[in-house]
């Protein structure tokens, strides 16, 4: 046996064995703690100021003020009188749930957008609506492919996949 190998061996003996797996994350709960409310869902930011916290209470920091009222969110866990939530940029934060609201919107998301008279690709536009847009949800049934929607004073039908603030088989009344 050469000395390279034996060392090699030896040192291949005395190798630490490999470190057991970290335990799976427990799964994310589909109705809420606090609500029984099913989990994620959309909801809006009722105010021009709503701090997002790293956790859920006012002794947690600030990472984020948003100031924009409408804006559309999903709340993807609750604590109590607290709801974390994801925005349209995947952020996730802590907010109180006085601070918003269940009233729907949707941001309008890409490139420039039609807000169309009726549910059709061809019917005639009511609005063209740039990237960035808020509007409200009037309603969307489930597993259409467009939603009833205001924006401004501009009412018609838009492509649920063209805005986010909407689930894809979701219904809106």
């Amino acid at each position: 046996m050469n000395p390279g190998t034996a060392g090699a061996a030896a040192g291949a003996a005395i190798a630490p064995a490999p470190a057991p797996a970290a335990p799976a994350p427990p799964p994310k709960p589909t109705t809420g703690s606090a609500t029984g409310l099913p989990l994620p869902r959309y909801a809006a930011l009722g105010s021009n100021q709503v701090n997002l916290r790293i956790g859920p209470d006012l002794r947690y920091r600030i990472e984020w003020t948003y100031q924009r009222k409408d804006l559309p969110v999903q709340i993807v866990e609750e604590h109590e009188n607290w709801r974390r939530i994801r925005d349209p940029e995947g952020t996730e934060g802590w907010v109180q749930r006085p601070l918003l609201t269940s009233r729907r919107s949707f941001l309008v998301q890409g490139e420039e957008r039609v807000l169309h008279r009726r549910p059709d690709e061809q019917s005639e536009a009511v609005a063209r609506l740039k990237a960035g847009v808020i509007g409200s949800l009037r309603k969307c049934e489930a597993e259409s492919a467009w939603c009833e929607a205001r924006v401004g004073d501009y009412r018609g039908w838009i492509r649920r996949s063209e805005v986010w603030g909407v689930a894809p088989d979701e219904a809106v009344n």
